[in-house]
């Protein structure tokens, strides 16, 4: 263990942290404090439900649209100037979606708020290596991953709380203020413009970003099952076009948009692949956990909601250690643990009936909050390590599509075995015993992350 491991984290770091964590507050909640309004909203719209949810559908496509550009735009502008684009456009959706008139304009003004939120994520961590050198990267994620790993949880209950007092409108104007903070720290975001004018990889936007959207969309169709045409036409052309924009950046002729070389180095390739069972295991229980609450349990939105409290105390108390025990004992044992605490807290949802107690519940969620805590800040950090400045972005953008693809697969496999099961307890009991297995997984494939969270080299100094 090195001693610069060991190095506090550096004030103009924690500085950026702050504003890092203020940016991403509102876009995170916002992933799922709308699921819970649905019905609220169909009733104010005069749509379906299954409209409605082209509000959350709308937003991750066009989410994902948008972070292929997040690297790109960084190296040219800055990732200052990016930063404050995002948090603008997204300030922006939010009071055009507070206005909107019908379902239609609402679903509109949901991609506006996804384009700009995807401007931001890919920035997180690489913003965090520029400021701190690479020292103590591990704590300066476990601050910053707060709002990752907390907004599938607490989403539901913030939106559960103003649609118990408020209008629904509520559920985009709580973002005004959260914007306007975020906006005035944006200046600690470091200004690392690139001095060459690298002109954007028009081909490879056209492969990259329909291919996701492609694969996103016939994933969101999967819960009526697979062997459909808005499943399988959507995702077969995605997966065309996601393989031809790897094929084409496999022996580059020019700059790319993403270098998908950087998969080749077995920290981005290993935590890459952590990243996605970490969606698997938060997004696809998330779906499944308020839906037996509320049919099973017969339990209220509200008092759903408050069930799942438990799970983001767990991940709020659990944060800081993991960040503590990624530099300093390594990012591959931290991250095997996590995944386990996690698998063994979801075994008794697949052993509950009706009668089982919801204190019983509350506290393997508690547990299971534990695991996911300190999951994000091993998977994150390890990815940038041995890995030259320059590739940072890159690192970036593929760990987070990764997270993203994972979590909209743990959400398909839930909503498929619920869908393909019965109604009643035994298809809750099912789709929790997947998520065990699944999470279990991604414990194994954690043991080919990198053992140490050494500081990443040739850092240049940024303004």
């Amino acid at each position: 263990m090195s001693t610069q491991t060991l190095d506090a984290i550096p004030a103009e770091a924690k500085r950026v942290a702050v504003a890092v964590i203020a940016g991403l507050i509102a876009p995170i909640l916002d992933t799922t404090i709308v699921t819970i309004g649905f019905d609220r909203l169909a009733a104010a719209m005069s749509a379906s439900v299954d409209t409605i949810g082209w509000t959350n559908t709308g937003y991750l496509l066009a989410l994902a649209v948008a972070v292929p550009l997040a690297g790109w735009s960084a190296l040219r502008f800055g990732s200052r100037t990016v930063w404050r684009t995002g948090l603008a456009v997204f300030l922006l959706g939010s009071v055009l979606c507070a206005s909107a008139w019908n379902i239609h304009a609402l679903i509109v003004f949901r991609v506006l708020q996804g384009l700009g939120a995807g401007l931001l994520f890919p920035l997180m961590t690489s913003v965090l290596v520029a400021a701190s050198g690479g020292r103590a990267l591990g704590r300066l994620v476990a601050m910053v991953s707060v709002p990752t790993a907390l907004g599938p949880i607490l989403g539901p209950v913030v939106g559960g709380v103003i649609l118990n007092w408020l209008d629904w409108r509520w559920l985009f104007l709580v973002n005004v203020p959260v914007c306007l903070i975020a906006l005035a720290l944006s200046g600690r975001i470091p200004d690392d413009r690139s001095q060459s004018r690298t002109p954007l990889d028009w081909v490879g936007l056209m492969l990259l970003a329909p291919g996701l959207v492609g694969v996103l969309l016939g994933l969101s169709n999967v819960h009526a099952g697979f062997v459909r045409a808005d499943v399988l036409i959507p995702a077969t052309i995605g997966l065309v076009l996601l393989a031809g924009f790897v094929v084409r950046g496999l022996h580059p002729r020019r700059p790319m948009l993403v270098d998908v070389r950087v998969l080749g180095r077995r920290a981005v390739a290993s935590s890459s692949v952590a990243l996605f069972f970490f969606g698997v295991a938060s997004f696809g229980a998330m779906l499944a956990l308020p839906l037996y609450l509320q049919q099973i349990r017969g339990e209220s939105v509200l008092a759903a909601a408050f069930v799942l409290v438990p799970q983001g105390v767990g991940a709020l108390a659990s944060r800081t250690i993991g960040g503590h025990l990624t530099d300093a004992i390594g990012a591959r044992r931290v991250a095997v643990a996590g995944f386990a605490v996690v698998a063994v807290a979801t075994i008794p949802f697949a052993l509950v009936d009706v009668d089982t107690p919801l204190w019983w519940l509350m506290a393997a969620l508690f547990i299971r909050g534990l695991g996911l805590g300190v999951l994000l800040s091993p998977i994150m950090s390890a990815s940038f390590v041995g890995l030259p400045s320059d590739m940072k972005h890159d690192a970036s953008m593929v760990t987070r599509t990764f997270q993203q693809v994972g979590g909209s697969v743990g959400t398909a496999i839930v909503a498929v075995v619920l869908t393909a099961g019965t109604a009643d307890a035994a298809g809750f009991r099912d789709a929790f015993w997947w998520t065990v297995v699944l999470t279990a997984a991604g414990a194994l494939l954690a043991l080919r992350m990198p053992g140490t969270s050494a500081p990443v080299p040739a850092l240049q100094k940024i303004d």
